[in-house]
């Protein structure tokens, strides 16, 4: 594609009846070598800071950003209810290490 290339951002506005995210269209420009600005407010809303290093995934066209911390929860909420009351994986997995360590 040629011309200029326009990014769309996403404004988070949290709407207190659902707690689900509403979204606003905010267009910037790809510069030099691909760079966008994500713009200070939303910088905010991520808790991105400087150097930060954030995860993009393309997805039916569209580009996503997110943190690992929501990466991380997505994957969480996406697991909770699948396992038996009671069982913790983190836990097998320690006790499954210590045996190993314990046989060697």
């Amino acid at each position: 594609m040629y011309g200029i290339l326009m990014v769309l951002c996403q404004r988070q506005r949290i709407m207190a009846e659902s707690g689900k995210v509403a979204m606003e269209t905010v267009a910037v420009r790809v510069s030099e070598g691909g760079r966008i600005v994500i713009p200070a407010e939303y910088r905010r809303a991520l808790g991105l800071q400087v150097g930060d290093e954030i995860l993009l995934q393309l997805d039916d066209h569209e580009l996503r950003l997110f943190t690992r911390r929501q990466a991380i929860r997505r994957v969480q909420e996406m697991l909770r209810g699948t396992l038996p009351p009671g069982r913790s994986p983190s836990e097998e997995l320690i006790a499954e290490r210590r045996a190993e360590a314990a046989r060697e």
